[in-house]
């Protein structure tokens, strides 16, 4: 395959060390996880900071590929299949410069552990710069075309997220934070979930709350037709396992 420019090298040019931590998402109505996602962290589990201050954009494309190669060989070797739950990866849209030439690495290394493609979820933030939507837009169609599922992370952060949702489609959002935190005090941000909640629902796309930390938190977001849930309250991320959800432990 013609290489499309000097960063596409299979991401083996990424000499920092990390290790990959994994959060559960629950669906509340089972109690069981509907998927994990994979969280960069050090090798001795410290957070995201320290690596991710060392990207920069002459590694940002070893990085992204790097970091989908750990998250789905650490994710199986954790025990992913004996559960149905799937894999939920960040990826870097800026980082991509072919969907097709740089989605090869991925489909190697799912295939080399056994990882059905429709197991696989691909993150990409809000608040991350875009600077070109349409680019961004053939990534997410090429993506869905594989198999995989692609959300929206910290959806509500920032002034653009309902333009993404409208544009791009994506199958699921993550309500940010900023929304979740201390909503069963905040009218308000209730009456904003709650719309997201129809909207959603209308447009056939998964919604997430990640952040929770309570149980008051938890409540309401169910009240409010919330399913899937994520956040300390369910559980810690935990490094290189797959931790077990213990509501308020």
């Amino acid at each position: 395959m013609r290489r499309i420019c000097t960063g596409c090298r299979d991401g083996v040019d990424f000499d920092i060390p990390f290790a990959m931590a994994f959060q559960p998402i629950v669906d509340t109505d089972t109690g069981l996880p509907f998927a994990y996602e994979a969280l960069v962290r050090g090798l001795d589990g410290s957070g995201a900071c320290d690596v991710l201050s060392q990207v920069t954009d002459a590694n940002r494309y070893a990085f992204d590929q790097a970091c989908r190669v750990k998250a789905i060989e650490t994710a199986m070797a954790a025990g992913l299949m004996a559960t149905a739950a799937r894999l939920s990866i960040n990826f870097l849209p800026n980082a991509v410069y072919s969907p097709v030439a740089c989605i090869q690495l991925t489909l190697q290394t799912a295939r080399a552990v056994a990882m059905p493609l429709d197991r696989l979820i691909f993150e990409f933030t809000e608040n991350q710069l875009i600077a070109d939507p349409e680019h961004v837009a053939t990534i997410i169609d090429s993506y869905k075309q594989i198999g995989f599922k692609v959300a929206v992370d910290d959806f509500g952060a920032g002034h653009s997220g309902l333009d993404l949702f409208a544009r791009f489609a994506p199958d699921e959002v993550k309500l940010d934070m900023a929304l979740v935190r201390g909503i069963d005090r905040e009218p308000r941000r209730q009456a904003i979930v709650r719309a997201m909640v129809g909207m959603c629902r209308e447009l056939d796309t998964l919604l997430i709350a990640e952040g929770i930390e309570t149980a008051e938190e938890a409540a309401v977001l169910r009240d409010l037709g919330v399913r899937y849930h994520q956040g300390y309250w369910y559980a810690r991320p935990e490094l290189g396992a797959l931790p077990a959800i213990t509501p308020g432990a």
